[in-house]
């Protein structure tokens, strides 16, 4: 059976400096600790073009550094034709969810695309700014702490549910894997599978372990 393809998770806010790249960041890291290495391919982009080739801010650096995430990253801008091979968008706040809705091709690369703290169980939808994650970028370091923290309580939940997409997806390419299996056997090796099925059946049957008369 071929290895599934990696799940694909792109977060994706402004500029892609600051709250996208801590998204990043932080996701990777929970998981790589959840043994998901290879299974997953984190990255993050921004809604313009504004900060191409930059590095991340470095209120961001350093507050991902302070509490142990590492980083590498270089800012882009979101492309519509990445929605083909991507799985989930993570949108930072509702300007970007839509912002990138508007841009997907069809309707399921639209539903593709998800706030994070949608999935964090703890979040007051209703409260001011709802599920956005502020822009720290205008602020100092308490409000990229403030952002880390939004960030990190989405993304148990978030981890969940990407787990459960990725079970989902390799028990769905175990079973047509066992039934592509099945149908490229000749008829000879179906005959013997039946007959060693029904031996093994007669073996295990009410007359099991009687000697013969």
């Amino acid at each position: 059976m071929r290895d599934p393809s990696p799940y694909r998770v792109c977060f994706v806010c402004t500029g892609n400096i600051c709250r996208s790249p801590m998204a990043e960041s932080v996701f990777r890291a929970h998981a790589a600790e959840a043994g998901l290495d290879g299974r997953v391919e984190v990255d993050s982009a921004g809604t313009g073009p504004w900060h191409e080739g930059d590095g991340a801010d470095r209120r961001a650096i350093d507050v991902l550094t302070a509490h142990g995430y590492e980083q590498d990253h270089i800012a882009r801008q979101f492309q519509a034709g990445w929605f083909d091979h991507l799985d989930l968008v993570i949108a930072l706040d509702s300007g970007h969810l839509h912002e990138l809705r508007a841009l997907a091709p069809t309707p399921h690369d639209a539903a593709k695309v998800r706030l994070l703290r949608s999935y964090d169980p703890d979040a007051d939808q209703n409260a001011l700014g709802g599920l956005d994650v502020p822009d720290p970028y205008f602020g100092g370091t308490d409000d990229f702490e403030e952002c880390l923290d939004m960030i990190e309580a989405a993304s148990g939940g978030l981890l969940d549910a990407v787990t459960g997409a990725i079970d989902a997806t390799e028990s769905a390419a175990g079973v047509s894997s066992a039934t592509e299996s099945a149908a490229e056997e000749t008829p000879e090796q179906a005959v013997q599978s039946a007959e060693s099925t029904k031996s093994a059946s007669a073996a295990d049957g009410p007359d099991a372990g009687k000697e013969s008369a």
